[in-house]
């Protein structure tokens, strides 16, 4: 005997798979998007149709950086502002906003890394990589969180590591920073998911970028001990974190909140 239908069989429509990677007309500040990695997720960004404003500090760099997009037929918007600096900061972030005419996305790619045996980190250089690892992406999500929580949806994306798993070697302060953007992500995720708002973080592994140039190089032991272990063979690089991007920007990432996603071509696998 079949079984009674519920009395509503009004037929639902779910959102096909290429709305839900959509994210034409999303509005978006990527920070650091003037060179390596942010450079690549901002040009993910607006080739998948996003409104874009890099926030860099440097205004040769994104004038260059926005230059390049344009030659392609890709306009994005730049906004110079110095991260370790909260003034700055938060200046360049309304900026931003008011650019763009509000915003959905924030993706807090920025970051610097200084290299000292940890009993002779300078105090200094230790204060200046927290300033602007950890601390500028958790005043700029402040500020983006107030915007989603009065719209209800946003998205913010923030940048960890391999070094948010591992304490690496050298780079105490690096590490630190990262760590605590892996439990940043985590406890915003907590407080904002309710609100509609999507709080992750992608983990990148080793990528042949600037800020990895002392440890490229197939004469360089490190480099190769590194490349040994990555089973995909090789060293990421920008493109590699351009679908991860749009995917934790768009729809199809509504149900992820506070994961931490390694890139990394298996290299925690191993």
């Amino acid at each position: 005997m079949a079984k009674d239908l519920p009395n509503d069989t009004t037929p639902t429509t779910a959102p096909s798979v290429t709305s839900l990677f959509g994210v034409s007309g999303r509005r978006a500040i990527v920070t650091g998007g003037d060179s390596g990695l942010g450079h690549g997720q901002a040009e993910a960004l607006l080739e998948a149709g996003a409104q874009v404003v890099i926030m860099a500090r440097t205004r040769s760099k994104v004038d260059a950086a926005l230059a390049g997009w344009a030659r392609r037929g890709l306009e994005g918007h730049g906004v110079v502002a110095d991260l370790s600096d909260a003034a700055s900061r938060g200046r360049g972030f309304d900026e931003a906003v008011a650019t763009l005419g509000g915003l959905d996305v924030l993706v807090n790619t920025a970051g610097m890394i200084t290299r000292h045996r940890a009993e002779d980190y300078p105090l200094d250089e230790y204060r200046a990589v927290l300033a602007v690892n950890a601390e500028a992406p958790f005043g700029l999500s402040q500020r983006a969180a107030r915007i989603f929580i009065a719209q209800g949806h946003g998205k913010i994306i923030n940048m960890a590591s391999m070094l948010s798993f591992s304490g690496g070697a050298n780079v105490p302060a690096y590490a630190a920073s990262k760590g605590a953007i892996a439990q940043l992500t985590k406890a915003c995720a907590n407080e904002w998911a309710a609100h509609g708002i999507n709080v992750n973080a992608i983990a990148p592994g080793y990528m042949a970028t600037d800020l990895n140039t002392s440890l490229q190089g197939e004469d360089n032991p490190r480099y190769r001990e590194i490349t040994a272990r990555i089973p995909a063979g090789r060293w990421g690089n920008a493109d590699d974190l351009k679908g991860i991007t749009v995917f934790l920007a768009s729809g199809a990432s509504d149900y992820l909140n506070g994961a931490v996603i390694p890139v990394d071509g298996g290299y925690l696998g191993r």
